[in-house]
This record gives C-alpha cells, structure tokens and sequence, in this order.
C-alpha cells in the first residue's frame, strides 16, 4: 500500500510537467503582481489603444472602469474615441468578416481571457505576459509577425512600436531524445529596430495591461476576497460560540 501511494505521488507530481510537454508550450514567465489603481487605469488605457481595435470585451462596461478610480468624465475624455455611451459594452468596430479576411480568423472575445488561458503550465496571467513580449519578425507570415507561446500566430504585434521589431534566433542543435538527429532551439531574441519604450518600460507597460485583463475577467474579485474574509470570520465566532454552548449543555451529564 505505502508502494503504491509513493508511486501515485510521483504521477501526481510529474502531470503539470507531462501536460506541458505534450502541448510543446514555450516556458511561461510570472506575470508581476500589479493591481494597484494606477496600474490597472493604465492597463485600461493600453487595452483601449491597442485591443480594442480587433477584440471586443462584450462582457464590460466602459462605466465598470469607475471601479478602478476613473470617472465617468475620465472615461468620456480618454477612452471613448467612438460614439459609444459610457453605460455600453466594450465592443470593436470591426466587422467579423473584415477580421476573418485580414487575420484568417476572428479575433477573440477578451473578456475572460486571463481565466480561460489558465493551465497547468501557469496561470492565465502568465500566459498571456510571456505571449504579449515574446512577439518577433517573421518574414514568410502573411501578417509579417509571429510568436514563441503561439507559433504560427494570425495576430500582429499590436504594440511593436513601443517594444521596437526584433528577430528570434534558432541554433540547430542534437535532438537529446533522438540520437543523430537535429532540432531547431530558439536561443533569444535581437533587437533589429528600438521602440518608443526600452525593455523594462516595455514590461512594466504589458504587466499593467495583464493586470487589467486579470481584473476585467472578473471585477468583482476584490469583493469577493472581502466577503470571504468577513465570511470566515463569521464562521470562526459561530464555531466559537457553538463550541462554548455545547460545553455548557453537556457539563452535567459529564
């Protein structure tokens, strides 16, 4: 019996690693913990500049972003560039026809898509931090752009200016698992042109456009961790109390 459970555990341990491997996955970076307002109000304006454009979020209100300290006149001025109302969705004017001619596929709905790329590899955070820095030039795609999480990406670099155009480097090294023969390694990156931004303001900048998609995914987070603390501590006191109250009934009979 004690063989077995220290075999179970050892499966256990290996599947997020066998999970990762299966899928080929790219290495995901944690993605920084930056959910204080300012990150998140600047994570909102990067969201409008460059998703909005091709991804819809239909499941946000511009009005929601008054929870993250913006008003509504902030919202008006800086993040309506459409005659959308402040009381309505988050919506793309491209067309799904347009966006299918142009990318070969509709772009994807970003509502909750910092939950839904959660994976025994990393969370949805990571995910989509390693995604968003790890664009490079890639020649023979027909957007002129590819990616080392997604090969073979239908979406350009939406933010090359600000992290500059760079090139992905590939070293055709011996296969350890296959004597004899060759894999192409990806070895790094070479910056070819500078952005408006250096590499450190590049991922500072796509850590509070997470952050924003993390706290659009679900805006009601900080709520919820507040009520279940107040919950616990509810059940601490009645367990308490219940404790107490059985004591007493019981004292007789013992």
């Amino acid at each position: 019996m004690k063989l077995f459970a220290k075999k179970l555990i050892a499966v256990l341990a290996l599947v997020p690693g066998l999970a990762f491997a299966a899928a080929g996955g790219f290495p995901l970076e944690s993605a920084p913990e930056r959910a204080d307002m300012s990150s998140l109000q600047n994570g909102a304006k990067l969201f409008v500049n460059y998703c909005l454009n091709c991804h819809s979020a239909s499941s946000m209100r511009y009005n929601r972003l008054r929870d993250i300290g913006l008003t509504e006149e902030q919202i008006k001025t800086n993040l309506l560039f459409t005659q959308d109302k402040v009381g309505g969705m988050m919506t793309t004017a491209m067309r799904p026809d347009d966006a299918k001619a142009w990318f070969g596929a509709v772009p994807p709905d970003l509502s909750v898509i910092a939950r839904a790329k959660s994976s025994p590899a990393g969370t949805g955070a990571d995910y989509l931090y390693t995604y968003l820095r790890t664009f490079y030039a890639d020649s023979e795609r027909p957007t002129g752009w590819n990616n080392m999480v997604l090969p073979n990406v239908a979406m350009p670099h939406a933010m090359w200016q600000l992290q500059g155009i760079r090139s992905a480097k590939f070293e055709d090294v011996n296969d350890p698992h296959e004597p004899g023969k060759k894999i192409h390694k990806f070895v790094g990156f070479e910056q070819v042109t500078p952005g408006t931004m250096n590499q450190q303001e590049f991922d500072t900048a796509t850590a509070d456009l997470v952050a924003y998609l993390s706290w659009m995914a679900e805006p009601a987070q900080d709520t919820r961790k507040k009520l279940g603390v107040i919950v616990l501590l509810f059940l601490s006191v009645f367990a308490f109390l219940a404790w107490r109250l059985n004591e007493s009934y019981w004292k007789d009979v013992k």
